[in-house]
């Protein structure tokens, strides 16, 4: 492993996405958001995809400079096309119109179509919590099936997360999670030489369960970038039927919904994936019960995390509190990338005539 410091990395990354065509102010916003992953732990949605948007971006699957246009205005609800751009940014204008709108008027759901890679989902619902805004967020890729159904060895549905956020005082929650067993991201952290998969992750052809990449990316180099066109298998659901189901559920909201795309069938005139979302934004003040909401919130979480533990000094933990530690773990003793990861940024880095 290699130890970056946190500030270090984000330079490095927006020196990449400025030199390769985005304004300084979308390359620093991407940057920050991939590192931003990483210091939480999600190194699925980190700078590991740093080359792969790089080359989507020399592809034309992903462009520089968009910015979501309003399609359907209902006030309450809107739908954004998001132009293809980086998702880092047309995700963050859907997001900024759904918590300004449910800060005037108590609610709004706002569907994004055609954004490029959004990232980590929690960091949208991170965003929502800072407004004092319940946020929901349902997500898919289009054009990007790698899920096998419960009960199914062929890929059907994309990885797609699921995010909640609740602001309860002093103690807010985000639960952020694929509805796959892993998600791909984890895969390329895994086919660099980065942390393992489970031995159940994957499924072949022949219903073989599996924890190895090539089963997902057929055969590459140690630097080559990652495709899943190579590979026959196919990652699984979390949780067997429920995973399925619900995954079942973000293709349909936040891909058929959203008018984006499902995962497939495959359409031919589609150049790269792109993610939809659907976000529903709730404010608690609106609803004449925030401090109930609060008291009681705060009061049954507090409770729930008062269980008594099945080891020793190992207390139940909310969904949040572990990116919380190892934000400040990695704050304070850098981020750790598979050599084979940071070999691949520094290469695209000199791609690009970046100094290395």
């Amino acid at each position: 492993m290699e130890l970056v410091a946190a500030d270090a990395l984000e330079r490095t990354v927006r020196d990449i996405f400025v030199a390769a065509g985005c304004d300084a102010e979308e390359g620093g916003r991407i940057a920050r958001e991939l590192v931003g992953a990483n210091l939480t732990g999600h190194d699925s949605h980190g700078v590991v995809r740093v080359p792969l948007y790089i080359d989507w971006m020399r592809r034309g699957y992903v462009h520089p400079g968009q910015s979501a246009q309003v399609v359907t205005d209902g006030g309450g609800f809107a739908v954004l096309d998001g132009q293809h751009g980086f998702g880092q940014t047309v995700a963050a204008q859907a997001v900024a119109l759904g918590i300004g709108r449910a800060q005037d008027q108590g609610t709004c759901i706002v569907a994004l179509r055609n954004a490029g890679h959004i990232g980590r989902v929690g960091a949208y619902a991170e965003t929502a919590l800072a407004a004092g805004l319940i946020s929901i967020h349902f997500v898919n890729v289009a054009g990007s099936p790698l899920v096998a159904p419960f009960g199914a060895v062929e890929r059907r549905f994309s990885t797609a997360p699921f995010a909640i956020g609740l602001p309860l005082p002093e103690r807010p929650v985000v639960l952020d999670f694929a509805t796959s067993l892993v998600a791909e991201g984890k895969i390329q952290v895994a086919s660099y030489g980065g942390k393992p998969l489970p031995p159940d992750a994957l499924i072949d052809q022949d219903a073989r369960l599996s924890g190895d990449p090539h089963v997902l990316y057929g055969e590459y180099g140690s630097t080559d970038l990652r495709t899943s066109a190579g590979g026959t298998g196919a990652i699984r659901a979390f949780g067997e039927h429920k995973g399925s189901g619900l995954a079942l559920m973000c293709e349909l909201l936040a891909g058929a919904l959203t008018g984006g795309g499902c995962a497939g069938p495959l359409d031919g005139d589609r150049r790269g994936i792109a993610n939809g979302m659907l976000s529903v934004y709730l404010s608690p003040a609106h609803f004449g019960t925030q401090s109930e909401f609060e008291r009681i919130g705060r009061d049954y979480l507090d409770w729930v995390l008062s269980a008594r533990p099945v080891e020793d000094g190992q207390p139940v933990l909310a969904p949040g509190d572990p990116e919380a530690r190892t934000r400040e773990a990695r704050l304070a003793e850098g981020v750790p990338l598979p050599v084979d990861t940071w070999a691949q940024i520094l290469r695209t880095a000199a791609d690009l005539g970046l100094p290395t």
